[in-house]
């Protein structure tokens, strides 16, 4: 059950006026215009069970103003924040700071499928189920912070606003200003730092979620919002990561692929028994090592690589991905993902996902090197686009008439001075007590999880923080908390990370 409080503080576009009005957003009168207020929110009270506690807590639907250095808005955010409500010391409770990626995907993914009160109606292991809609979400980190999902400028309901002359910026004005590595983590900074002044949150320890390019967002942001906010944060999660500016092409993005292989293929029982016996926690580690000391020397030798060692090779690299020798020798020891997610199954008819590889997908033609479709997407559009839609206004009582972009217009978008990475580091260095956390799915071909652990072994090279960086993997794919025992697990993580960082009496200092 829910009651509707208000919908407070709308800021109209024509003279910036401000309206406070205590109505409820059935109430909120109707202009016929299919725009947001620039500066709203809607508050509703719910209650929810979790680890057999029941847990109290607001829900705030609202959007809120990124300003210009003259202070004019220049977009609205839409965001959903939920606190707790008993709690008697909000100073000391931490906050979590929720973002997807894309770039342009809205923050619907994490919000009603991992860490928020609410999850998709899904099978166990994560396949939609009808009717469309949510369930309370028994493993939410709500009992143990609070969490506010952040839509970037054009997904969800956030978006460009024109000035005060009702012109819309140019698109090149645009990319500028929000649609870039750089610039996106610039606004979003300072949107952030007028977030936590109005619910007064800066006393609290602060987290950064992000999945996906989002991993790239919040591993800029957490520099940029110490140099330029003076926000200090207590932990960055990285969910299903990017590369974030760490250089790993040519043979070391190659070979990296293998382990993410072996895993698809054994989930698929592709493998040869001898392999396919084996769990996946014994079976991995296997790959890693062939991965590291003798498949990625192979491909680094190239056409240096003698005949004989070629064929043992192929023979090697066949027996650990399910894939022929010969398809392995005819893409030169070195098979593409979209090569394989075609292939591995093709004799069934089948292909598989490319952002989680246990959902099967069927083709017009068997022949071909890449799938027509990604099965898994096409999957989760299904589920979370009805559902999102129906929570936010049924549930949440945020009505408009603005579409929900769970994928909006972004591009192109600016990937040029990508150093994220190191700027996750240097944010480090600079804060004793930021630590890092990376989850990734076992079947996630689009940024796979070996590819995450090479990303945590060149994120401190001087080796002097590994101690603050963890990794944990899971049986599933990139949005692994999909699957109904991940979800359980992958949130437990999260708690164990919020709690080991919770840095409560600890001076900031190094000894």
């Amino acid at each position: 059950m829910h009651k509707s409080l208000a919908l407070v503080a709308s800021l109209t576009l024509m003279g910036c006026s401000i309206v406070s009005a205590p109505v409820t957003a059935e109430e909120a009168p109707n202009n016929h215009k299919r725009m947001l207020p620039v500066d709203t929110e809607v508050v509703t009270e719910h209650s929810v069970e979790i680890k057999g506690e029941t847990v109290d807590y607001t829900a705030t639907a609202g959007t809120q103003p990124v300003w210009d250095d003259e202070g004019n808005p220049t977009a609205s955010l839409f965001y959903t924040y939920y606190e707790r409500q008993d709690v008697d010391n909000r100073e000391s409770r931490p906050i979590v700071y929720s973002f997807n990626g894309g770039p342009g995907s809205a923050s619907v993914w994490m919000h009603i499928a991992y860490t928020g009160p609410k999850v998709l109606n899904l099978s166990d292991e994560g396949y939609p189920v009808q009717p469309y809609g949510v369930q309370d979400n028994p493993h939410s980190i709500l009992d143990v912070a609070d969490i506010v999902f952040i839509n970037p400028v054009n997904t969800g309901y956030s978006r460009v606003l024109p000035n005060e002359e009702g012109e819309m910026p140019s698109r090149e004005k645009q990319k500028d200003m929000f649609f870039g590595v750089n610039a996106d983590v610039k606004y979003l900074a300072e949107w952030m730092n007028t977030f936590t002044s109005r619910m007064n949150r800066w006393q609290s320890p602060k987290y950064l979620i992000g999945e996906s390019y989002g991993t790239t967002r919040v591993s800029g942001l957490a520099l940029e919002l110490q140099n330029s906010q003076w926000m200090y944060l207590n932990g960055v999660v990285l969910v299903s990561p990017t590369d974030i500016g760490i250089d790993r092409d040519g043979p070391v993005k190659q070979a990296n692929q293998l382990p993410y292989f072996a895993a698809a293929a054994w989930y698929h029982d592709a493998l040869p028994e001898a392999l396919q016996s084996k769990d996946l926690d014994e079976l991995l580690p296997e790959v890693e090592s062939f991965t590291l000391n003798e498949y990625l020397p192979a491909l680094a030798k190239g056409a240096m690589l003698p005949d004989d060692a070629r064929e043992q090779m192929a023979e090697q690299v066949a027996k650990y991905s399910g894939l022929s020798k010969q398809a392995v020798l005819d893409n030169n020891l070195a098979p593409s993902t979209w090569y394989f997610w075609k292939e591995l199954l093709r004799d069934r008819d089948r292909t598989i996902g490319r952002l989680d590889s246990r959902y099967l997908g069927l083709d017009e033609k068997r022949a071909g090197d890449r799938p027509d479709f990604n099965a898994e997407l096409t999957s989760w559009l299904h589920s979370f686009t009805p559902a999102i839609n129906y929570y936010l206004r049924e549930e949440l009582n945020f009505v408009t008439d603005i579409k929900y972009n769970m994928f909006g217009p972004v591009h192109p978008w600016d990937r040029t001075n990508n150093n994220t990475g190191k700027q996750l580091r240097q944010a480090m260095a600079q804060n004793p007590y930021l630590n890092v956390l990376v989850q990734s799915g076992y079947f996630d071909g689009a940024t796979n999880y070996f590819d995450a652990k090479y990303t945590t072994w060149h994120l401190d090279p001087s080796t002097q923080m590994t101690d603050r960086i963890d990794f944990k993997g899971y049986r599933s794919g990139h949005m692994m908390y999909l699957r109904r025992a991940d979800l359980e697990k992958a949130n437990d993580d999260l708690r164990e990370f919020i709690r080991k960082s919770d840095s409560k009496g600890k001076p900031a200092e190094y000894k």
